[in-house]
């Protein structure tokens, strides 16, 4: 007899497998903070040890140059760490099942080709190319995630192999030194044009609306049924925070960052920002907020306990490898706007290294079953703050890879300690 997956109970996630960990009952702040603190001790980290170094790396480099925190380099540096972002995005879902895609970077260099051909030969709206180009990365995702789920070939052979081959994509249709100009106003207009001064202002105020009104209709819901919640004052100093760091940027961002503000004016939030916010709250909803998200999570934490509670993990792991890819889709036209061109090149180099090394700078596990969508985010910013900050510093090139390849060992190695104090507390 044929059992359905979707009929099946869905077995409970981790604790701190992504899922809200703050639906606890606290009486009070104090107590949450005791609660969080414990967390801490038995190995649940999450994304504290990204934020500290954050925070540690602006002070130093505030203090080192005074350009680091002028406006217009914090626009600069949203930018630089967009493509990053996104691009660590799509990685996490494959980190959480224990996965690897060594393809993504060229992945997105392929599909930013393609929209670009079809933007150039073909005189495609700007929507349409960019859909043929996303469509082709989900198609390499559904490709290897078949390859993987169906064969069993491990998703480092697998992505090794699509790594070596997609790089023939852009060298085919553009050819060796060659290069594809990203000329429409839209795409191109993501890296250097900025939304308007009235409406990022109204979209910062009802991002902020929004969030006070679902945290308070949350603490009710759970309150009135008599569920665990975190404490009236804690669910305040989050909207008092949120509220604080998004007002604060915009109001930043809103004025006129421009070298010599006396012949012209630069102002408002970068476009590529709301792109990386949008797809944020859409990915942390996909994985906090649905079936899917659930069946994820449980794979990664343990494949056999899921398929025999009814998940179907093969249609877990392709899905994981399409989301993937479309999000390097995604990702190399935020690079190919920021560049304004494509090339042979494009996706290739360190691309893919930087996107896996900000998935688990944030927080993101290598060993799976660990991991949020804000990881890649705070990750990334991580990544360009290093670049950005060395490059204003004038520093060799070597030196950024020796930093960045020692945050990253900080990073794996507090993963790899978080995991071993999680198995001794036997969370």
């Amino acid at each position: 007899m044929t059992v359905d997956p979707d009929t099946q109970s869905t077995p409970a996630a981790p604790v701190a497998s992504g899922f809200d960990n703050d639906n606890r009952q606290a009486g009070s702040i104090g107590e949450s903070a005791r609660d969080y603190v414990n967390r801490l001790r038995g190995g649940d980290m999450g994304s504290l040890p990204a934020i500290l170094g954050l925070v540690v790396l602006i002070v130093i480099f505030a203090s080192l140059n005074d350009r680091f925190l002028t406006t217009y380099n914090m626009a600069n540096l949203v930018v630089q760490a967009s493509a990053i972002m996104v691009l660590a995005m799509g990685i996490v879902f494959v980190l959480l099942l224990g996965e690897i895609d060594l393809s993504a970077g060229v992945a997105g260099g392929a599909c930013a080709t393609i929209t670009a051909l079809m933007l150039i030969d073909y005189d495609w709206t700007w929507w349409l190319a960019t859909l043929a180009g996303v469509a082709f990365g989900m198609v390499v995702g559904l490709a290897i995630g078949a390859l993987v789920s169906f064969l069993g070939i491990p998703s480092f052979v697998v992505t090794l192999a699509f790594f070596l081959g997609l790089q023939a994509v852009p060298l085919k249709l553009i050819g060796s030194g060659g290069s594809l100009r990203y000329n429409d106003p839209v795409l191109r207009g993501l890296s250097i044009k900025n939304v308007p001064v009235t409406a990022g202002w109204i979209a910062a105020v009802v991002i902020v609306l929004a969030f006070a009104a679902l945290s308070l209709w949350r603490y009710r819901s759970l309150s009135a049924k008599g569920l665990v919640h975190p404490p009236i004052g804690l669910v305040a100093i989050r909207i008092a925070v949120l509220a604080a760091i998004v007002l604060g940027l915009t109001a930043l961002l809103s004025a006129n960052r421009a070298p010599n503000p006396n012949l012209f004016e630069i102002s408002g939030i970068p476009w590529a920002a709301p792109v990386v916010i949008a797809l944020l709250l859409f990915w942390t909803f996909i994985l906090t907020k649905t079936r899917f998200g659930r069946h994820l999570y449980a794979v990664g934490g343990n494949a056999e306990a899921a398929r025999r509670a009814g998940i179907n993990v093969r249609r877990v792991r392709i899905m994981a490898f399409v989301i993937c890819t479309g999000m390097a889709a995604l990702a190399g036209l935020l690079s190919a706007s920021y560049t304004g061109k494509v090339s042979p090149g494009s996706g290739g180099g360190n691309v893919l290294l930087y996107a896996v090394a900000a998935a688990v700078i944030g927080g993101t596990s290598l060993f799976g079953g660990r991991g949020r969508a804000i990881d890649a985010v705070i990750g990334g910013l991580v990544i360009a703050t290093i670049s950005n900050g060395l490059g204003l510093l004038n520093q060799a090139a070597y030196i950024n890879f020796v930093v960045t390849g020692g945050v990253l060992l900080l990073a794996a190695s507090v993963d790899a300690i978080s995991r071993r104090r999680r198995s001794s507390a036997g969370v």
